[in-house]
Protein backbone atom coordinates (compact mmCIF):
# COMPACT_ATOMS: atom_id res chain seq x y z
CA UNK A 1 0.00 0.00 0.00
CA UNK A 2 1.29 4.06 -0.82
CA UNK A 3 0.22 5.67 2.09
CA UNK A 4 0.78 9.72 2.22
CA UNK A 5 4.37 10.42 3.64
CA UNK A 6 3.26 13.03 6.55
CA UNK A 7 -0.10 11.62 7.58
CA UNK A 8 0.61 8.11 7.16
CA UNK A 9 -2.74 7.67 5.45
CA UNK A 10 -3.87 5.37 2.89
CA UNK A 11 -3.51 6.71 -1.50
CA UNK A 12 -5.29 5.47 -3.98
CA UNK A 13 -6.32 6.98 -7.77
CA UNK A 14 -9.31 8.89 -5.93
CA UNK A 15 -6.76 11.69 -5.13
CA UNK A 16 -4.04 10.50 -7.20
CA UNK A 17 -4.84 8.98 -10.76
CA UNK A 18 -1.07 8.96 -11.39
CA UNK A 19 -1.00 5.80 -9.34
CA UNK A 20 -2.46 4.25 -12.36
CA UNK A 21 0.53 4.65 -14.41
CA UNK A 22 2.66 2.71 -11.75
CA UNK A 23 3.14 -1.04 -13.27
CA UNK A 24 3.44 -3.97 -10.59
CA UNK A 25 4.77 -7.59 -10.72
CA UNK A 26 5.96 -10.43 -8.57
CA UNK A 27 8.93 -12.22 -8.80
CA UNK A 28 9.36 -15.06 -5.88
CA UNK A 29 9.54 -13.29 -3.12
CA UNK A 30 10.11 -9.92 -4.66
CA UNK A 31 7.87 -6.61 -6.02
CA UNK A 32 9.02 -5.42 -8.94
CA UNK A 33 7.42 -1.78 -9.14
CA UNK A 34 7.83 0.36 -12.59
CA UNK A 35 6.90 3.81 -13.42
CA UNK A 36 5.80 5.83 -16.46
CA UNK A 37 9.33 6.92 -17.04
CA UNK A 38 10.53 3.10 -17.91
CA UNK A 39 12.64 2.99 -14.55
CA UNK A 40 11.80 0.33 -11.75
CA UNK A 41 12.77 -1.20 -8.08
CA UNK A 42 12.57 -4.70 -6.63
CA UNK A 43 11.21 -4.56 -3.52
CA UNK A 44 12.51 -7.39 -1.28
CA UNK A 45 12.14 -8.35 2.39
CA UNK A 46 11.05 -10.92 4.62
CA UNK A 47 8.50 -8.53 6.76
CA UNK A 48 10.33 -8.97 10.15
CA UNK A 49 13.15 -6.68 9.52
CA UNK A 50 10.98 -3.81 8.46
CA UNK A 51 10.48 -1.20 11.16
CA UNK A 52 6.66 -0.83 12.12
CA UNK A 53 4.23 1.93 12.59
CA UNK A 54 0.45 2.48 12.19
CA UNK A 55 -1.17 3.51 8.83
CA UNK A 56 -4.75 4.71 8.56
CA UNK A 57 -7.24 3.05 5.54
CA UNK A 58 -10.35 5.02 5.79
CA UNK A 59 -11.28 4.61 9.50
CA UNK A 60 -8.98 1.93 10.18
CA UNK A 61 -5.72 2.74 12.21
CA UNK A 62 -3.92 -0.74 11.25
CA UNK A 63 -0.17 -1.84 11.69
CA UNK A 64 2.09 -1.67 8.87
CA UNK A 65 5.32 -2.61 7.93
CA UNK A 66 7.32 0.41 5.87
CA UNK A 67 9.43 -1.06 2.81
CA UNK A 68 12.81 1.39 3.39
CA UNK A 69 13.70 4.94 1.90
CA UNK A 70 14.52 3.54 -1.71
CA UNK A 71 11.04 2.44 -1.72
CA UNK A 72 9.66 5.75 -0.79
CA UNK A 73 12.07 7.57 -2.94
CA UNK A 74 11.08 5.81 -6.12
CA UNK A 75 7.49 6.34 -5.49
CA UNK A 76 7.83 10.03 -4.91
CA UNK A 77 9.32 10.52 -7.51
CA UNK A 78 6.96 8.93 -10.10
CA UNK A 79 3.95 10.43 -8.16
CA UNK A 80 5.54 13.66 -7.73
CA UNK A 81 4.09 13.20 -4.01
CA UNK A 82 5.66 12.44 -0.66
CA UNK A 83 4.90 9.19 0.09
CA UNK A 84 5.86 5.95 1.43
CA UNK A 85 5.30 2.04 0.49
CA UNK A 86 4.07 -0.41 3.63
CA UNK A 87 3.03 -4.21 3.90
CA UNK A 88 0.75 -5.96 6.32
CA UNK A 89 2.57 -5.67 9.49
CA UNK A 90 2.73 -8.74 12.28
CA UNK A 91 -0.46 -7.32 14.31
CA UNK A 92 -2.25 -6.75 11.45
CA UNK A 93 -5.65 -6.61 12.42
CA UNK A 94 -8.88 -5.11 10.29
CA UNK A 95 -11.85 -7.24 10.39
CA UNK A 96 -15.08 -6.47 7.50
CA UNK A 97 -17.38 -4.03 9.42
CA UNK A 98 -20.35 -3.74 6.37
CA UNK A 99 -22.08 -6.62 5.31
CA UNK A 100 -25.41 -7.27 3.70
CA UNK A 101 -28.34 -8.29 6.02
CA UNK A 102 -28.95 -11.45 3.99
CA UNK A 103 -25.27 -12.23 5.15
CA UNK A 104 -25.68 -11.19 8.43
CA UNK A 105 -28.44 -13.59 8.68
CA UNK A 106 -26.16 -16.32 8.17
CA UNK A 107 -23.40 -15.88 10.41
CA UNK A 108 -19.69 -16.54 9.74
CA UNK A 109 -16.84 -16.43 11.85
CA UNK A 110 -15.19 -13.07 12.23
CA UNK A 111 -13.24 -12.06 9.01
CA UNK A 112 -10.38 -9.58 8.13
CA UNK A 113 -9.62 -7.70 5.15
CA UNK A 114 -6.18 -6.05 3.58
CA UNK A 115 -5.72 -2.55 2.14
CA UNK A 116 -8.77 -2.96 -0.07
CA UNK A 117 -11.75 -0.55 0.81
CA UNK A 118 -14.05 -2.83 2.89
CA UNK A 119 -13.83 -6.85 1.09
CA UNK A 120 -11.13 -9.26 0.08
CA UNK A 121 -13.09 -10.06 -3.00
CA UNK A 122 -14.73 -8.46 -5.76
CA UNK A 123 -16.65 -10.37 -8.71
CA UNK A 124 -17.80 -8.79 -12.04
CA UNK A 125 -19.24 -11.16 -14.90
CA UNK A 126 -18.30 -10.07 -18.48
CA UNK A 127 -21.08 -10.03 -19.77
CA UNK A 128 -22.35 -7.15 -17.17
CA UNK A 129 -19.46 -4.97 -18.72
CA UNK A 130 -20.81 -6.28 -22.50
CA UNK A 131 -23.71 -4.73 -21.04
CA UNK A 132 -22.63 -1.09 -19.91
CA UNK A 133 -20.70 -1.10 -23.25
CA UNK A 134 -23.26 -1.56 -25.38
CA UNK A 135 -24.79 1.62 -23.84
CA UNK A 136 -21.72 3.57 -24.20
CA UNK A 137 -21.20 2.94 -27.32
CA UNK A 138 -25.09 3.63 -28.57
CA UNK A 139 -23.96 7.25 -26.78
CA UNK A 140 -20.99 7.52 -28.47
CA UNK A 141 -18.57 6.95 -25.75
CA UNK A 142 -15.22 4.33 -25.66
CA UNK A 143 -15.94 1.31 -24.60
CA UNK A 144 -14.24 0.59 -21.35
CA UNK A 145 -11.86 -2.64 -20.35
CA UNK A 146 -12.15 -4.46 -17.03
CA UNK A 147 -9.57 -3.23 -15.06
CA UNK A 148 -11.33 0.25 -15.02
CA UNK A 149 -13.65 -2.04 -12.24
CA UNK A 150 -10.10 -4.49 -10.36
CA UNK A 151 -12.29 -7.33 -9.90
CA UNK A 152 -10.77 -10.48 -8.13
CA UNK A 153 -12.81 -13.14 -9.86
CA UNK A 154 -14.32 -12.61 -13.56
CA UNK A 155 -16.81 -15.01 -14.28
CA UNK A 156 -18.56 -15.80 -18.18
CA UNK A 157 -21.17 -17.46 -19.59
CA UNK A 158 -24.54 -15.99 -17.25
CA UNK A 159 -26.45 -13.50 -17.80
CA UNK A 160 -25.59 -9.95 -17.66
CA UNK A 161 -25.83 -8.95 -13.87
CA UNK A 162 -26.96 -12.59 -12.44
CA UNK A 163 -23.73 -11.70 -9.95
CA UNK A 164 -26.05 -9.85 -8.02
CA UNK A 165 -28.24 -12.48 -7.79
CA UNK A 166 -26.10 -15.19 -6.36
CA UNK A 167 -25.77 -15.45 -2.50
CA UNK A 168 -23.20 -18.59 -2.10
CA UNK A 169 -21.41 -20.60 -4.66
CA UNK A 170 -18.17 -22.75 -5.18
CA UNK A 171 -15.54 -22.22 -7.28
CA UNK A 172 -12.66 -24.92 -7.16
CA UNK A 173 -12.78 -26.04 -3.72
CA UNK A 174 -13.48 -22.55 -2.41
CA UNK A 175 -16.76 -21.45 -0.89
CA UNK A 176 -17.64 -17.69 -1.59
CA UNK A 177 -20.64 -15.45 -0.07
CA UNK A 178 -21.86 -12.14 -1.64
CA UNK A 179 -21.41 -9.28 0.80
CA UNK A 180 -23.25 -6.79 -1.26
CA UNK A 181 -22.87 -4.55 -4.20
CA UNK A 182 -19.99 -2.74 -5.07
CA UNK A 183 -20.76 1.28 -4.67
CA UNK A 184 -18.18 2.20 -7.46
CA UNK A 185 -16.08 5.38 -6.79
CA UNK A 186 -14.17 8.19 -9.45
CA UNK A 187 -11.38 5.44 -9.77
CA UNK A 188 -13.73 3.60 -12.95
CA UNK A 189 -13.22 7.14 -14.24
CA UNK A 190 -9.78 6.67 -14.85
CA UNK A 191 -7.78 5.67 -17.99
CA UNK A 192 -5.57 2.49 -16.38
CA UNK A 193 -3.17 2.64 -19.20
CA UNK A 194 -3.01 7.07 -19.27
CA UNK A 195 -3.75 8.10 -15.99
CA UNK A 196 -6.19 10.51 -17.72
CA UNK A 197 -10.29 10.99 -16.38
CA UNK A 198 -13.69 11.36 -17.92
CA UNK A 199 -17.26 11.24 -16.79
CA UNK A 200 -17.50 7.98 -18.07
CA UNK A 201 -18.29 5.11 -17.36
CA UNK A 202 -19.59 6.42 -14.23
CA UNK A 203 -21.88 8.88 -15.64
CA UNK A 204 -23.43 5.93 -17.65
CA UNK A 205 -23.43 3.53 -15.21
CA UNK A 206 -25.79 6.51 -12.98
CA UNK A 207 -28.53 5.83 -15.26
CA UNK A 208 -29.41 2.62 -14.57
CA UNK A 209 -27.17 0.85 -11.49
CA UNK A 210 -28.14 3.43 -8.98
CA UNK A 211 -28.90 1.48 -5.66
CA UNK A 212 -32.27 0.99 -4.88
CA UNK A 213 -32.02 1.45 -1.55
CA UNK A 214 -29.57 4.35 -1.58
CA UNK A 215 -29.56 6.49 -4.91
CA UNK A 216 -26.40 8.14 -3.72
CA UNK A 217 -24.51 4.86 -4.63
CA UNK A 218 -24.21 3.51 -8.13
CA UNK A 219 -23.42 -0.74 -7.93
CA UNK A 220 -21.22 -2.75 -10.53
CA UNK A 221 -20.28 -6.04 -9.23
CA UNK A 222 -20.39 -7.79 -5.83
CA UNK A 223 -18.41 -7.71 -2.77
CA UNK A 224 -17.71 -11.32 -1.81
CA UNK A 225 -15.63 -13.31 1.16
CA UNK A 226 -14.50 -16.91 1.36
CA UNK A 227 -16.32 -19.12 3.65
CA UNK A 228 -13.50 -21.96 3.85
CA UNK A 229 -10.32 -20.94 5.16
CA UNK A 230 -7.93 -23.16 2.86
CA UNK A 231 -8.70 -23.77 -0.62
CA UNK A 232 -7.89 -22.96 -4.15
CA UNK A 233 -9.44 -21.77 -7.10
CA UNK A 234 -8.14 -21.68 -10.74
CA UNK A 235 -8.78 -20.13 -14.04
CA UNK A 236 -11.85 -22.09 -16.00
CA UNK A 237 -12.93 -23.72 -13.24
CA UNK A 238 -16.63 -23.40 -13.37
CA UNK A 239 -19.10 -21.82 -10.62
CA UNK A 240 -21.51 -23.59 -8.94
CA UNK A 241 -24.25 -21.99 -7.29
CA UNK A 242 -25.32 -23.11 -3.75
Amino acid sequence: MVIDGSTSRFMSQRNTPRMALISTSISGSSLQLTAPSGTSISVTHSGSDLPSHNATVWNDEVSVSDCGDDAASFLSDALQKNCRLVRVGSNYRRPIRTISTQARNSPLAPRDVGFADAFPILIVSETSLASLNDRLMEKGEDAVPMNRFRPNIVVSGCPAFAEDTWFRYRAGSLVFRNTGPCARCTVVTTDQTSGAQSKEPLQTLAQFRRDPADSGKVNFGQNALVETFSGSCSVGDSISLL
